[in-house]
């Protein structure tokens, strides 16, 4: 139930955002919106308002934004091409169309703001507490464990995490000593750190050094800041989170990252219930993660996503006319079969995750 209730307010709300950004650009430069929809398909709840109805409809994985005068080949009269999104200047159209995936990343800047404001800005706790052990690692072979306090290696004093990580480094493949506290117990334990390849958030080598195979832990804590200091950090951790993605998309296609990594709507599912039952703060986060991708993604250029559109609005620039009718009916459909298949695909993940971890359970 929480997976349902959480994947329904992160999805919605983003929806939401992304659409509301065509809206309010559309009106700006004075473009008609027939209708606003969070969803697709049949008509759940709708009321109208000016010139505009607003819609909750039945699929709910996306929405639109409906302008008057969107295609070229609709009859518009003198009086109403000034209402018409046809009608207007090409970079007028590039802004209702950018819109969309700008709301979406301001919206991530917006919730990182609200985080850092309240809670302030999370960093790992600064100290020699070791959080995982890796299977089949020196240091699971030597009985180390998570939870374990390194007090000293080879008599220097370790307080915090770079102080074990550069001691182990610098050992030289040589057996160090290690005094550890377990649970208000003192242990000594001897071991010598092999020497292991280095990996990159994605999986890459990226070199070798002397490890035991252990992790910090984890937990962290919050330190409070200004406002302007709290702004800043917002949209840092925006960039931080939009180069991210695109760097994981340019591995996807590098195969670095495989692609039954990827994840659709049953994962998301899945990951926004585990992060309301870890808290808010974890579901906010999750929620500003979401909303760049959603924003990074929308601007890929295939035809049916804003992406394409922007494609299509700068070849017109550059061409001074627009390109025929029938090239964007085309662009359109392969854009569509693009998408459709890959949704597929993203299914098949998911379904086969859960497939996996029931025949794991039994």
């Amino acid at each position: 139930m929480n997976s349902l209730i959480s994947f329904i307010v992160v999805l919605g709300v983003l929806i939401f955002v992304h659409e509301l950004g065509h809206f309010l650009f559309a009106k700006l430069f004075g473009v008609r919106v027939l209708k606003f929809s969070v969803g697709f398909g049949n008509k759940v709840v709708g009321k109208k308002w000016g010139d505009t109805e607003y819609l909750l409809s039945a699929f709910p994985l996306g929405g639109y934004v409906k302008m008057f005068g969107e295609h070229p080949g609709d009859e518009i009269s003198d009086q109403e091409k000034g209402v018409s999104f046809s009608h207007k200047t090409v970079w007028q159209r590039f802004g209702i169309v950018f819109g969309g995936p700008l709301f979406n990343l301001l919206f991530a800047v917006f919730i990182f703001l609200l985080m850092f404001v309240f809670a302030g800005l999370p960093g790992p706790v600064d100290s020699s507490l070791i959080g995982q052990v890796t299977p089949g690692s020196v240091a699971e072979k030597v009985g180390l464990a998570a939870g374990d306090v390194i007090l000293s290696i080879d008599g220097q004093e370790t307080q915090s995490w770079i102080q074990v990580s550069e001691l182990i480094r610098d050992c030289g493949g040589e057996q160090v000593h290690l005094v550890i506290d377990r649970d208000g117990k003192t242990l000594t334990i001897k071991a010598t750190p092999a020497m292991e390849k280095v990996k990159n958030l994605f999986g890459e080598d990226v070199g070798e050094r002397y490890m035991l195979g252990i992790t910090r832990s984890d937990e962290v804590e919050y330190e409070k800041v200004s406002l302007l200091e709290a702004v800043k950090a917002a949209f840092i951790q925006t960039w931080n989170l939009i180069y991210l993605t695109i760097m994981g998309i340019v591995k996807i296609f590098q195969r670095v990252i495989p692609a039954s990594e990827l994840g659709g709507p049953i994962r998301i599912a899945e990951i926004a219930g585990q992060q309301l039952e870890a808290g808010w703060m974890n579901l906010l986060y999750f929620m500003g993660l979401l909303s760049v991708n959603l924003g990074v993604l929308n601007l890929l250029p295939i035809p049916i996503l804003d992406g394409g559109h922007l494609v299509f609005l700068s070849l017109e620039a550059i061409r001074r006319k627009p390109l025929s009718e029938q090239t964007m009916i085309v662009g359109q459909k392969m854009g569509i079969a693009l998408l459709g298949s890959l949704m597929l695909f993203v299914f098949y993940n998911d379904i086969a995750r859960i497939v996996q971890r029931w025949l794991g359970a039994l």
